[in-house]
Parts: C-alpha cells; sequence; structure tokens
C-alpha cells in the first residue's frame, strides 16, 4: 500500500460538524483528511456536532480532537491552534469551512445583520487564518482552502451573503500573496448548489431541489462528498504549486445558469 496523502500532517478544521449522521462540506473534509492520514482537530460551536464527526472518524481507525469554538473570536481561534500544537506538535492544514446564509438587498437588511453575516463569513477565516499561519510557518509551511460560494459571482437577490464570500476570495489571494515566502499555499473552493445539511435542514421542497440539480449541465446533484474531495486535492502535495486559485465545485452551473 503507498503512502497516505496526508500523513504526518495535522489539520484544523472550522465547521467540521453536521445535523445528525449528515455530511456538510466540514465533515467531509474533516473524514477524508484523516482517511489520509492526517490527524484533526474538529473545530465546531456546537461540540455535540464536533463529536459525531469525532465519532465517524474513529469508526474508521482515524484520529481526531473535538473543539469547541467561536472563530469570530480571536482567542477562541488562538485557543483552537494551540489544541492541535499541544496534541500533535504541528499544524500543516486549515479548511475555513464555517459560514451562514443572508439574503436580501442592502435596502431590505438592516445593518446588525450585515455586519453578521461579514463577521462570521469574512473576520472568522481572517482570524482563523491569522492564528494558524505562524504555526504553520514554524513547521516549514502549509495549506488553506476557504469554503467561498458561486453566489460571489451570481448573487441574485443574496446581496449580503455574496458580498461577503467575494470578500472571502479576495481574503484567499492576498493571505497567497503575502504567505507564499513562508511555504504556505492559500486556495478557494465555489460550491455551487449541493445539498447538504444546512440546505435540507431549512426544509427545501423537493421540487426545489430538483430544479438545483436540473440547472447544473452535468445534471447530477452535488454533496457535501464534492467539496471535500476538492479540498483534498488541494491542501495535498499534489497541488504544491497551485496557490491564490479559486475553483468552482458547481457541476457546471457558471457556465449556463441564467
Amino acid at each position: 500500500m503507498g503512502r497516505l496523502r496526508l500523513e504526518g500532517k495535522v489539520a484544523i478544521v472550522t465547521g467540521a460538524g453536521a445535523a445528525a449522521d449528515g455530511i456538510g462540506n466540514g465533515r467531509a473534509a474533516a473524514i477524508l483528511f484523516a482517511r489520509e492520514g492526517a490527524r484533526v482537530l474538529l473545530v465546531d460551536r456546537d461540540r455535540a456536532l464536533a463529536e459525531a464527526t469525532l465519532a465517524m472518524i474513529a469508526a474508521e481507525g482515524g484520529e481526531s480532537l473535538a473543539f469547541e469554538a467561536d472563530v469570530t473570536k480571536s482567542d477562541d481561534c488562538q485557543a483552537m491552534v494551540a489544541a492541535a500544537i499541544q496534541r500533535w506538535g504541528r499544524l500543516d492544514i486549515l479548511q475555513n469551512n464555517v459560514g451562514i446564509g443572508s439574503r436580501g438587498t442592502v435596502v431590505e437588511i438592516d445593518e446588525a445583520a450585515w455586519e453578521r453575516v461579514l463577521r462570521v463569513n469574512v473576520t472568522g477565516m481572517m482570524l482563523a487564518a491569522k492564528h494558524a499561519i505562524p504555526a504553520m510557518a514554524a513547521g516549514g509551511g502549509g495549506a488553506i482552502v476557504n469554503i467561498s460560494s458561486i453566489a460571489a459571482m451570481r448573487p441574485r437577490g443574496l446581496t449580503p451573503y455574496a458580498t461577503s464570500k467575494g470578500a472571502v476570495e479576495a481574503l484567499t489571494r492576498g493571505l497567497a500573496a503575502d504567505h507564499a515566502r513562508d511555504g504556505i499555499r492559500v486556495n478557494c473552493i465555489e460550491p455551487g448548489p449541493v445539498y447538504t445539511p444546512m440546505v435540507y435542514a431549512a426544509g427545501m421542497p423537493d421540487e426545489v431541489r430538483e430544479r438545483r440539480r436540473k440547472a447544473a449541465p452535468l445534471g447530477i446533484e452535488g454533496t457535501g462528498w464534492d467539496i471535500g474531495y476538492a479540498s483534498l486535492f488541494l491542501v495535498s502535495d499534489e497541488a504544491r504549486y497551485i496557490t491564490g486559485v479559486v475553483l468552482p465545485v458547481d457541476g457546471g452551473v457558471l457556465l449556463t445558469a441564467r
């Protein structure tokens, strides 16, 4: 058997939980990282959700640790990095997955809601990176993947959310440029209309789900696994010459959808 793709590496996945036994983007990435040999710190604001992911990883023989944190708080982000270092002695990978949705126009949204979506979706990733990067640099480098959305390219009534995701993509490019000298690669994934617990927990009608599937030229429904596999590639050494990239994982929706 060949060497595992992330053997010997330590990863932090924020937003690593998901409802019940569902597979969201963060849980999928965490499971796949562990399958490939990484030891994974599972960060979630709800510890029980992170513990559920831990149980899934443990059932496959992987190693992980659940950690409760709110990524909008700098002290929590500092603590999660410290926990990974204390447990495993290094940090190589950060997958920034935490995000919330928001609808409407700038006329309709109130300032508090606007500021909240930006703080959760953008500042949370900045704070996680702020504390992770020095630890990665001390170990000779690493890889960060930020989760954006194709909404950054086609807002469609989601202006606050789309604005936050556009900022995530600008942040990705800035981090990539600033920290390449530290051996740190930073890339971004734009999920399309994937079917994850965040979506179906909101009670999406079957006809809407089918319309979303048909929106993709490939004619198939995306899942959290698709985002997880893209993350796995981007954090692996196979992507060693890739940084500052925004990768749509959307079945081709951006190519054809109105």
